[in-house]
């Protein structure tokens, strides 16, 4: 899908075909909507097929007048896949007079800030930084919403014997890896543009920048802290659910031994030889007895062995 938007009355609109100083937005193309981008505006079509690749690392590449710009994204999956959340790669193709945003699937922040006119198309470089920074306070908002997921979890471990948080923790800390490593290019790419000549930057603009490169910085040392605590809760709580595992086991053997007390009694009295007690009308009563009485100083045995 190929969209082109001009501005018009200081409002962002959606137009049929390019025109110079024009926004276009490309989301998962067909080979023809690359072929017919990259003729009619002359750049390399592989400057779009590498921002559909999710693998690619964030990162800046020249060609000719064409820069390419590959921003990491931080997206959350639900239904059916394990792992939460993901980053996917996004391209930002700049031209002499064109800004092309090229994903594999939908953005929704870059489509708000599109209908709600947050973007200046004829100012490149602002609008980049701008959805830099957005970008960056993206990830910390997913990552505060990591840590409630760890909070969650933390009380299910305190009593749960099972492997399923575990496997949650597990697919959490993957999240973060795909956070931590992504945001580490952004933060090289972005140093590199404000260091470089690559594009031309306005003063006001650089604040944008420098505060994008601040707030990246902040969700790197955030995903680093909780990467830290849940790899510690997942050696911690392994140890918890096999330590509950073992107190189960414990009840059941004492359990075990105490239900063979009076099986081992009343056995005795099943036997076919002259046995105490065999002619006395109360001799049942008298086995239960003694069979109450065994399991009573078992379990007091068990309690002074602390085995209880």
């Amino acid at each position: 899908m190929v969209k082109f938007y001009t501005t018009k009355d200081n409002k962002i609109v959606e137009i049929e075909k390019f025109v110079p100083n024009s926004l276009i937005k490309v989301v998962d193309p067909s080979a023809d909507e690359i072929h017919m981008l990259s003729s009619l505006l002359q750049f390399d079509p592989d400057f779009i097929y590498d921002s559909l690749d999710d693998d690619e690392r964030a990162r800046i590449e020249i060609d000719d007048d064409v820069i390419l710009i590959i921003l990491k994204i931080p997206k959350k999956f639900n239904g059916n896949s394990k792992i939460p959340y993901k980053t996917v790669s996004m391209g930002i193709i700049i031209g002499k007079n064109y800004t092309i945003f090229s994903t594999r699937g939908p953005i929704e922040f870059i489509d708000h800030m599109i209908e709600n006119n947050k973007f200046e198309i004829t100012k490149t470089s602002r609008m980049i930084f701008q959805l830099f920074l957005l970008n960056a306070k993206i990830f910390l908002g997913y990552l505060k919403e990591v840590n409630k997921t760890i909070s969650i979890i933390e009380e299910e471990l305190h009593k749960s014997m099972k492997n399923k948080e575990l496997e949650e923790m597990m697919y959490l800390e993957k999240s973060l890896v795909y956070f931590t490593t992504s945001l580490r290019s952004n933060e090289i790419m972005m140093e590199k543009l404000l260091r470089g000549n690559i594009l031309k930057i306005q003063e006001e603009d650089r604040d944008i920048l420098e505060d994008a490169i601040i707030e990246n910085r902040q969700a790197i040392e955030v995903s680093n802290i909780f990467s830290d605590i849940l790899a510690g809760m997942m050696d911690s709580y392994a140890s918890v659910i096999s330590n509950n595992l073992n107190i189960v086991m414990k009840i059941l053997t004492v359990v075990t031994i105490l239900m063979q007390i009076p099986t081992i009694i009343t056995s005795f009295y099943g036997m076919n030889v002259s046995l105490p007690l065999q002619n006395n009308p109360f001799a049942y009563v008298h086995v239960i007895i003694w069979s109450v009485g065994t399991i009573i100083l078992a379990l007091v045995w068990f309690k002074r062995k602390k085995w209880l």
